[in-house]
């Protein structure tokens, strides 16, 4: 570990954002196999009840569009996933940003609380997700209201700031050679903030994520929203919790990672 970490870099869906990814990758692929592929349909493994959050988690989050909807294909073995992908990708990013316009996620409250920590305890910050919709989530919540709401004082946090306006730094969407588990984008977020790679933490909930972070040579927050804590700590994450109000705030400013005392 670093002497003092320098930058934080985020993930969004799943570690910021409840985000509406996995409902519209699973109702793509149902529509798809109910209606356009239904004539293959009986080829595959897919069913309805097959596509679960374990699927999703293991094999499609984290990872760009075009990388999550081969994924998901290779996984219920449907054929001819060349000519199918990019039906199946635009299919979802269609109905993803329907949702994102109807208001149909949440931020999650522990990490709001501890993005602002980290902000004001010194420590730049970047949002780095595969997710070309990051912006449409950031732009639509306001830390400013949320300071408020839940009485935090916070000199990083000023009047009509939205969390896309918070960060230091965002490479979310953008197109690089490698995708997670590789490193690119957290070195560029890195980069962008001003810090060696060493004095970098990410935050993940993907196990793809926390490998991308140890192969740049970062520290890993795993955050376990979907009960995969030995997933998250076999791929290397230096420490898993399932909300990051577990994480040591005093110890993080120093440079290490703990769970806070009393915390499971």
């Amino acid at each position: 570990m670093p002497t003092r970490f320098h930058g934080g870099i985020f993930d969004i869906d799943g570690v910021l954002v409840d985000s509406p990814h996995e409902q519209a990758w699973r109702v793509s692929l149902r529509e798809l196999m109910e209606l356009d592929w239904s004539d293959i349909r009986d080829r595959t493994t897919w069913s309805p009840e097959a596509f679960t959050p374990q699927v999703y988690q293991q094999q499609m989050s984290g990872k760009p569009r075009m990388s999550g909807a081969r994924a998901a294909l290779e996984y219920f073995a449907v054929p001819d996933v060349d000519v199918r992908v990019e039906q199946y990708a635009a299919r979802k990013q269609a109905m993803v940003v329907r949702l994102i316009e109807a208001g149909d996620f949440t931020a999650y409250r522990d990490a709001l609380r501890f993005i602002i920590a980290v902000k004001d305890a010194g420590i730049r910050v970047a949002a780095a997700s595969s997710s070309k919709n990051a912006g449409l989530f950031l732009r639509k919540i306001r830390l400013d209201t949320f300071v408020q709401e839940q009485g935090i004082t916070s000199a990083s946090v000023r009047p009509g700031l939205t969390l896309l306006d918070f960060f230091d730094a965002d490479v979310s969407g953008r197109d690089f050679a490698h995708g997670k588990p590789h490193p690119d984008m957290f070195l560029a977020a890195a980069q962008e903030l001003g810090v060696a790679p060493e004095a970098a933490l990410v935050v993940e909930d993907a196990t793809a994520g926390i490998e991308a972070a140890k192969a740049g040579g970062m520290a890993a927050i795993g955050i376990a929203r979907a009960q995969d804590t030995d997933l998250l700590a076999a791929a290397g994450a230096d420490i898993v919790v399932s909300t990051l109000d577990e994480v040591d705030l005093t110890a993080l400013s120093d440079g290490r990672l703990f769970a806070a005392p009393g915390s499971r």
